[in-house]
């Protein structure tokens, strides 16, 4: 190579050009590892702190739980009843219904109803004294039975046995 002025061209020289820029790299490599490390250690240090702090608060609010029963049940039903009721009236409608009037819409329907209920109330009364009798059968039934006939062969094994 003709070299004129005589400086070094690092440009014309490949191996001059990485072999600089690996050091370089190198270099700033170690102190990009270096902060992750800070980093990361100080994270871990915030994790650790906050996993303390969440287990002592979780046993100090076992042990106010057990400690206070009944108001933390109360205080968990007014909540829970201020829940509801917000979102009761937050999901009310606030539109009219428009109403159809009609000359038979004021009269009450409900007297039809007792007279086609008869039938289901006699029914049901029936039903419930035929289960009652079958009931009481079956308790007298039970009362009759010899326990002393089916005990008395297995006393006398488990004596045999003893």
């Amino acid at each position: 190579m003709i070299n004129p002025n005589r400086d070094e061209f690092m440009e014309d020289d490949p191996l001059a050009v990485q072999s600089q820029s690996q050091g370089e790299l190198g270099e700033r490599e170690g102190h990009w590892r270096n902060r992750a490390q800070r980093v990361s250690q100080a994270a871990g240090d915030t994790w650790g702190q906050a996993r303390e702090k969440a287990t002592m608060a979780r046993e100090r609010t076992e042990l106010f739980l057990r400690e206070n029963p009944v108001p933390t049940i109360l205080g968990a039903l007014a909540v829970g009843l201020a829940i509801g009721l917000a979102i009761r009236y937050a999901s009310h409608s606030r539109e009219d219904e428009v109403e159809i009037k009609t000359p038979l819409g004021n009269l009450n329907w409900s007297f039809l109803t007792l007279p086609f209920l008869w039938p289901l109330l006699r029914s049901a009364r029936e039903k419930v004294q035929e289960s009652t009798e079958a009931l009481k059968d079956g308790v007298g039934r039970v009362r009759k039975i010899d326990v002393e006939r089916y005990t008395k062969p297995i006393r006398k094994r488990w004596k045999a046995w003893i």
